[in-house]
């Protein structure tokens, strides 16, 4: 069974039903993905929809949110979708023959992801060997940034047993009863928690991983074959909606509110938190693919580092 076959066998189980359409009048529409619907790091797609900035570009954009990184690149793979907003991690698919590019480095460290415990779980990191940590999917970026951290502590890839369980909903209820030690989540999220008083931030992950692309725009083989122009255009106007959400914190939170179901506050103190992280130009820095190259290797995705000038192009990216 071809690469292409076998995924597109597996799309049917990878929506998970939230979708959002802009004007289907638009010149051009592009069915653009999520890797989650919760995060804050892919608000700047809703702000640019909210503020015109894709249809003023003849854009129209169907919005796609799905439970974790693999079944967003199952979706690209089985031609669902146009654009992808996914992980660092996720272009080893690529090397692994997904028809897709990372056309923009859109976030740095990953400042939005934490590991959150009950109020009695764990003091730090050094005390999660052998704990079980739950995350979306296999070999998505919070499957990733876990085992990266084992890895860091000295202990291999597996010295935390991860436990993928899809959207959070679930996760926190296992978190809850008890069923599992930590939650991989977003910062808003875990402020949300930390603020009910159901669970404590354990660590940040920017603490952690220094030098790395948290998030990628991702575009398949096939629009950037037979529509370059606009995936051109749809990067102009992501990086267009950073710019607005760096000059209108009160607007971004606004937006933010009513697309991912956090209050203002906590969506207050998540801008502040994030804004660093989000790349003004989507350049590629050579230190962060080395992280990911590396990283392959070390955490058993890849035999081999793959050559990351492949996996990537810069052509699209608005000019300097």
């Amino acid at each position: 069974m071809s690469f292409r076959h076998a995924i597109a066998a597996l799309l049917a189980a990878a929506l998970i039903g939230v979708c959002a359409t802009e004007s289907s009048s638009a010149d051009e529409t592009l069915r653009v993905g999520k890797a989650v619907p919760e995060s804050f790091a892919f608000v700047p797609l809703d702000i640019g929809m909210h503020e015109g900035l894709f249809k003023r570009n003849g854009i129209g954009i169907d919005e796609i949110a799905f439970a974790g990184d693999a079944k967003l690149q199952q979706a690209m793979a089985a031609d669902s979708l146009d654009i992808a907003l996914g992980s660092g991690p996720a272009m080893a698919f690529i090397a692994k023959g997904a028809p897709t590019k990372a056309v923009a480095a859109m976030g740095g460290p990953p400042l939005d992801l934490t590991i959150v415990v009950r109020p009695d779980g764990p003091k730090s990191a050094v005390e999660l060997k052998g704990k079980k940590i739950s995350v979306s999917t296999v070999g998505g970026l919070t499957y990733w940034l876990v085992s990266e951290t084992s890895r860091q502590q000295g202990w291999g890839p597996d010295g935390i047993t991860i436990a993928p369980m899809g959207s959070m909903a679930p996760q926190i209820a296992a978190l809850e009863r008890g069923d599992i030690d930590g939650v991989v989540t977003d910062i808003s999220t875990a402020l949300e928690l930390e603020k009910l008083g159901k669970a404590r931030i354990l660590t940040r992950f920017g603490q952690i991983v220094k030098d790395f692309h948290v998030h990628i725009i991702y575009a398949t083989d096939k629009v950037i074959a037979n529509k370059p122009d606009t995936v051109r255009a749809f990067l102009k106007d992501w990086f267009e909606a950073i710019a607005f959400m760096r000059h209108n914190k009160a607007g971004a939170v606004s937006i933010a509110t009513q697309v991912i179901g956090k209050d203002d506050d906590i969506n207050g103190k998540t801008y502040d938190e994030l804004m660093p992280m989000f790349s003004d130009d989507g350049r590629f820095d050579a230190k962060a693919l080395d992280t990911l190259a590396n990283s392959y290797v070390e955490l058993r995705v890849l035999p081999t580092a793959p050559d990351m000038s492949k996996l990537y192009t810069e052509t699209f990216l608005p000019p300097k």
